[in-house]
């Protein structure tokens, strides 16, 4: 039954740089990774801040601006060429009401995400910018092949210089 939700999905491709969506704009599509890296980022004080770093193999939207068609708080954006498959609102709907092992991966996908939200959450008021690198290089190592240094360090709440001076240090 999986199986007959992914032929649901169509490809498209972003080419780095390229938006999924923009902030303020509606998210078109709820998108599995298939290659490439997207940048979740909000924009404060004319600083660009990374929220989230979508990998390969991942799912990934704006969600409430699609499922509620209301304008995105952030832009989606490839940091590196796509291939992405996507599903629109409609057929969203219709995979979720109408196919039961796509509604249990889309909870098990939403029960997992809430729990990593948590985590980055309490990380941030608990860890030591150190702690949060050392954590990351454990959990994630591959991120640090794959994405750009200025992105991780907006991701982990650490400034550029103060990145370079932690990875110095951890090895």
């Amino acid at each position: 039954m999986l199986r007959k939700a992914t032929t649901a999905f169509s490809k498209i491709t972003l080419k780095k740089n390229e938006f999924l969506v923009r902030e303020g704009g509606i998210c078109p599509y709820f998108c599995f990774i298939e290659s490439g890296i997207l940048q979740h980022a909000i924009e404060i004080s004319g600083n660009e801040v990374t929220t989230y770093l979508a990998l390969r193999h991942t799912f990934t939207s704006s969600l409430s601006s699609f499922l509620f068609r209301k304008p995105s708080r952030k832009s989606i954006k490839a940091i590196a060429d796509c291939t992405l498959y996507v599903a629109d609102l409609k057929t969203f709907k219709d995979l979720i009401e109408n196919n039961a092992a796509f509604h249990q991966c889309y909870y098990n996908l939403i029960e997992k995400q809430i729990c990593l939200i948590d985590d980055y959450r309490i990380d941030l008021l608990t860890m030591t910018p150190e702690e949060r690198y050392t954590k990351l290089l454990q959990s994630e190592p591959k991120l640090l092949q794959e994405v750009p240094l200025h992105y991780l360090s907006s991701f982990l709440g650490i400034s550029d210089r103060h990145m370079s001076r932690i990875r110095k240090n951890i090895k």
